[in-house]
């Protein structure tokens, strides 16, 4: 027999949504918990990714709900991007009706998983009442300093006439056009983020139940340092180039320093040298080039001499001065010495090159190292040597007497210096938020004021995907009266960067209906911060800061009193196939809505939560789902021979299993909760159950299969919803088992075994050990010194 799981989940699925099973609304009575995935871009079809993070998410609400909690898990679209602009011009459509038919196509594909979402707090970026508040927040941003305008570089497509993202640029190319993308100088908005880099690196330290892998990444990507700005004064200029390093212990072994081709010094340095036209050549060559591509380290590395010289300061040497392409001004000072034995970016460029080398800090317990064999650079710890007055000096203490030398010495300032940079929400996009600035000739940069919000975005919008962004094309939503001098104005044409959506999307779920602000206080006091959130380790870096940097504005303005926004984090792995991540590229798709008009949602969601723990990797098998299929109609067929009383022996084995489940599920371990329930399903084929241990059975695999355990809790005929039925409690007295095996050693050598009573008596005990037969031959006329018992495990007699 074989369960109907078309019939049965269609059921329960319309059933759900007419009782409003899964609706969250504040009770001060019950312990809140708030569960969020990172809600999905709307592509129009769910895959495999989504299926393992949205299933994972939804057995952890539905175990809640059954622990009596009282559990928030919304779901919406992070709706506004420049794919669905690349959609529309492909498809000859408009960006808002491809995004809302593509929502509208997800929502019917996640509730064919019976995923148990607030459906009512939905939320879709793309709405007016929702990036209404994108430009509230960007207004309080700008009014205390934090949202300003600066010329920046960005990749620019001459034939499209239009930016690119770096993930746009393919080989250098345009990916629409493929013509040689430049980098352009554009005004654009950035979000002082660096305000607030003290408190997310220090604030870290109150995430314990993040990954350690992210905690790490955020760490690295704040980028906090402690170092030296070091002065190398020009030769022939009364100028200085500062450069900051960490590695100060190296600053004997400078040959050359090198800087970024933007430089402000570049074009002073290299004025009427005979390399100047070389180098001229070579800056506009770079100028072309992506930033993305320049920092990568798998790329040959280029550079040019200046013709001129600058001074070392520890050792007055003349160094000389290049500009290449692997130095950029957005790190550092534009500007670094570089120290070719001990840093492996320098060797490389230096081999190329062919610069002097000299080594500084002499490898332990190696022969002494010699520049012209080294065939990488070294940049372990060790001894200083070349150094002058701290040759001999383990490196790491030397790096603290040569900055304090340097320091006092005035050659050089101990500083610290942050990797983090403020963030560019500028995009040349249409499908965005618009940015709520108006520009006047005689009032200079206003804002949007508050009761003019939203500002929407025009629904004419031309689509070509060239000649730069759709909004400067539509004269009535560019030109406008300044609301000061009423003069001729112009209003900001770029949109907001995607990231600037989802960073507070998480307080909007708590009252997306109310229309006094972004948030109901009230409502996020009760169920902020967010207790597990769920996502892709991609978005550990950028999303995650972002999300952490507007809940600390938040806090600032008294709208929120805490200081992260989620406590819990979990970062689940990708679903491969045939070993690589599956995508339409690769061929490799297995379709979410084929496998569930084949097996049913349940054994689909069974099937992915057994094959892999969820932070690892899932390797894709359609064996793995037919044997959830099988395991499902297994149980099912357990109500046929249902007997009046179980044994004990199989009620010991349900309550084991209930403490292993409840544990497990406390820890996302569901693959071994899976496995623990595959046993008991074993036992009880072994031994015929009762009404109590099937039910409790059905109970604990309800999270996983829900509508399956639905219709199973009714024909076992209760009345109301499993969800209400309360998660099973393990009973102590029968974890403990009734007989044990204890291991008989004679002086410390195993002799013998015997069973029994797990709360036998030490003096009882010791009766049945000495009465054992198999030990005659090691006891017999030898006298016995003691007897020492380890309780439920061994008893060694000493004779």
């Amino acid at each position: 027999m074989f369960y109907d799981f078309k019939k049965i989940e269609n059921k329960w699925q319309r059933k759900w949504q007419k009782e409003r099973a899964f609706r969250a609304r504040i009770n001060p009575a019950k312990k809140k918990y708030y569960l969020l995935e990172m809600f999905p871009y709307p592509s129009g079809k769910i895959h495999m990714g989504h299926v393992r993070n949205y299933t994972i998410a939804d057995v952890a609400s539905r175990f809640k709900i059954q622990e009596g909690y009282n559990v928030l898990h919304p779901m919406g679209f992070d709706a506004f991007g420049q794919p669905a602009e690349n959609a529309a011009i492909k498809n000859r459509t408009k960006p808002d009706a491809w995004t809302h038919k593509c929502i509208r196509d997800m929502e019917d594909e996640l509730k064919k998983m019976g995923f148990s979402y607030d459906w009512e707090r939905e939320i879709s970026t793309c709405d007016s009442d929702y990036y209404k508040w994108n430009q509230w927040i960007f207004l309080k941003m700008y009014e205390k300093g934090l949202a300003y305008k600066k010329a920046s570089s960005v990749n620019w497509c001459p034939n499209c006439a239009t930016t690119l993202a770096n993930e746009e640029v393919i080989d250098g190319g345009c990916w629409r056009c493929h013509a040689k993308v430049e980098q352009k100088d554009l005004e654009q908005w950035y979000l002082k983020i660096t305000d607030y880099k003290e408190r997310l690196l220090e604030d870290l330290k109150q995430l314990p139940d993040w990954p350690e892998r992210v905690l790490s990444m955020q760490t690295n990507w704040i980028g906090k340092s402690q170092g030296v700005e070091i002065y190398f004064r020009l030769k022939g200029l009364n100028k200085i180039i500062p450069v900051f390093t960490t590695r100060q212990d190296t600053i004997f072994g400078a040959t050359y320093i090198v800087l970024a081709p933007e430089h402000p010094l570049v074009q002073e340095l290299i004025k009427g040298k005979p390399q100047e036209k070389e180098a001229l050549e070579f800056i506009a060559k770079v100028a072309k080039e992506s930033k993305v591509v320049r920092a990568s380290s798998d790329v040959k590395k280029e550079g040019v001499f200046t013709g001129s010289f600058a001074v070392n300061p520890v050792n007055n040497e003349e160094v000389p001065v290049w500009i290449a392409d692997y130095v950029l001004m957005e790190y550092g000072t534009g500007a670094i010495m570089a120290v070719p034995t001990h840093d492996q970016r320098d060797f490389l460029f230096d081999k190329e090159y062919a610069l002097p080398m000299r080594v500084v800090i002499q490898q332990p317990g190696a022969n002494n190292l010699n520049p012209e064999l080294m065939p990488e650079a070294y940049e372990g710890d060790g001894t200083q040597v070349n150094s002058a007055e701290f040759n001999g000096l383990p490196n790491q203490e030397a790096k603290i007497k040569i900055a304090a030398w340097m320091e006092k010495k005035g050659i050089g300032k101990i500083q610290t210096h942050w990797r983090l940079r403020d963030w560019l929400i500028s995009r040349q996009r249409y499908w965005g938020t618009p940015i709520p600035v108006i520009y006047c000739p005689k009032c200079g940069v206003l804002p949007v004021s508050y009761k003019d919000l939203p500002v929407k975005l025009p629904k004419d919008a031309p689509f070509t995907g060239e000649g730069g962004s759709p909004l400067g094309k539509i004269k009535k939503f560019v030109e406008l009266r300044c609301p000061q001098c009423k003069s001729p104005a112009r209003r900001e044409t770029d949109t907001m960067a995607t990231f600037f959506d989802s960073s507070w999307y998480f307080l909007r779920f708590c009252s997306p209906e109310f229309s006094q602000g972004p948030f109901e206080e009230k409502e996020t006091g009760y169920w902020m911060p967010v207790d597990q959130y769920i996502g892709g380790i991609e978005h550990a870096i950028l999303h995650l800061l972002y999300a952490r940097f507007f809940t600390k504005f938040f806090k600032d303005l008294g709208m929120i009193s805490f200081d992260e926004p989620f406590k819990r984090l979990l970062t689940q792995g990708m679903v491969l196939k045939d070993g690589e991540v599956m995508s339409k590229s690769r061929g490799n798709i297995v379709d979410p809505d084929a496998m569930i008009k084949k097996y049913g949602a349940d054994s689909l969601r069974l099937f992915i939560l057994f094959a892999a723990p969820p932070e690892t990797e899932l390797e894709w098998d359609d064996r793995g789902l037919e044997g959830a299929y099988k395991f499902l109609n297994r149980v099912w067929r357990i109500q046929d021979n249902l007997k009046e009383k179980a044994d004990s022996s199989l009620t010991r084995v349900l309550h084991k299993t209930i403490k292993k489940v409840s544990a497990d599920f406390r820890e996302f371990k569901f693959n071994t909760a899976i496995a623990s329930m595959m046993e008991l399903t074993n036992a009880i084929y072994q031994s015929a159950a009762d009404k109590e241990v099937f039910s409790k059975l059905v109970i604990m695999l309800s999270p996983i299969a829900p509508h399956f355990c639905e219709e199973l809790w009714r024909i076992l005929g209760n009345k109301k919803s499993i969800l209400k039925a309360g998660w099973p409690q393990a009973d102590p007295d029968l974890l403990v088992e009734e007989n044990i095996t204890m291991v008989i050693q004679v002086n410390g050598k195993v002799r013998s075994k015997i069973d029994v009573p797990a709360n036998i008596p030490e003096d009882k005990l010791k009766e049945l050990v000495l009465a054992d037969g198999k030990l005659a031959p090691w006891l017999q006329n030898k006298p016995l010194k003691k007897i020492i018992i380890v309780p439920q495990k061994l008893v060694n007699i000493v004779v």
